[in-house]
């Protein structure tokens, strides 16, 4: 097979490790740079280009499409989907899980368990905004933050009323959300391929810290979870549409309750945590279930 990585650098690990276990299996593998692909919208022959030559031949792609590109790297994607390359994870399943508010009423309509969460527009409804999610402490959190940035415990009203007056003066979309103060600062991140959760870990916060994200000095470790959260896990990627997906749960006093979806989730702390070759069960599930022109969207949507 011939695979695309839609990828910024070779050097991450996510994607070193993806090469080297598609060209352990004898695949061909190409990293595409997202952001320096090009493409001629209305041809009759969709078609992408990259340093000058056509991108041509490829059975499938995954993209590794960062949140911060999340607008072109999904067009790019829709581009391979057009020209019949089965993704990894479709573009419509990616942009779905990317908008928080949308995937939190995704989730929501299917029954899967959530934290206590508001979204308003105007200030003047703040005092009822921080009565729905059970009052202070509560946790908020920018719609469009990554990796724990911009995601604020506010530990009493005072404090919660003054950040979200803050932000909505900023004209910043924010949700809040109830703080599941028994979880201790620890989630769990469910690795979804298919319908199975191949691998988990426990993330706990660093001393002080509320956030548990690796990239925040958080630590990890290998966890077993209940049929309930496997569950709860698979329920969820599965909603987005996503074959491959980290699924972030916290265990709380009602249940699993699901805090995030990542569609382009990292695998050098899970490889590490679980001892697990990731990569190679991702390139072993692609090689399994890619066809051309499988894609469901055809770039539709």
């Amino acid at each position: 097979m011939k695979i695309a990585i839609m990828s910024r650098k070779k050097a991450l690990y996510s994607t070193r490790r993806l090469i080297e276990a598609g060209e352990q299996r004898g695949h061909e593998v190409q990293v595409v740079d997202t952001l320096r692909c090009y493409m001629n919208i209305a041809s009759h022959k969709p078609a992408i280009h990259l340093k000058g030559q056509p991108l041509e031949g490829f059975d499938a792609v995954i993209p590794r499409i960062g949140a911060s590109i999340t607008f072109y790297g999904t067009a790019v994607l829709r581009q391979f989907e057009m020209m019949g390359v089965w993704p990894l994870n479709e573009s419509v399943a990616i942009s779905r899980s990317r908008d928080k508010l949308r995937s939190l009423q995704l989730l929501a309509r299917k029954g899967i368990g959530l934290p206590i969460t508001g979204f308003a527009h105007s200030p003047d409804d703040v005092d009822d905004l921080i009565k729905m999610v059970n009052g202070a402490p509560l946790v908020i959190k920018l719609l469009e933050g990554t990796q724990g940035i911009g995601v604020v415990l506010a530990e009493t009203k005072q404090a919660a009323e003054s950040v979200i007056e803050a932000f909505m003066g900023l004209k910043a979309n924010i949700l809040v959300q109830e703080f599941i103060k028994e979880a201790g600062g620890a989630d769990i991140r469910c690795f979804v391929i298919g319908d199975k959760v191949v691998a988990t870990m426990m993330r706990k916060a660093k001393a002080g810290e509320f956030r548990s994200n690796l990239h925040r000095g958080g630590t990890a470790e290998l966890i077993k979870i209940t049929p309930e959260e496997r569950s709860t896990a698979v329920r969820a990627a599965n909603v987005m549409g996503l074959n491959v997906a980290g699924v972030d749960i916290l265990r709380s006093n009602h249940g699993p309750v699901v805090m995030e979806v990542n569609s382009s989730p990292g695998l050098e702390g899970i490889e590490h945590a679980t001892g697990k070759d990731i990569a190679g069960m991702i390139i072993d599930f692609l090689a399994k279930e890619a066809k051309p022109n499988k894609t469901r969207t055809r770039g539709r949507g």
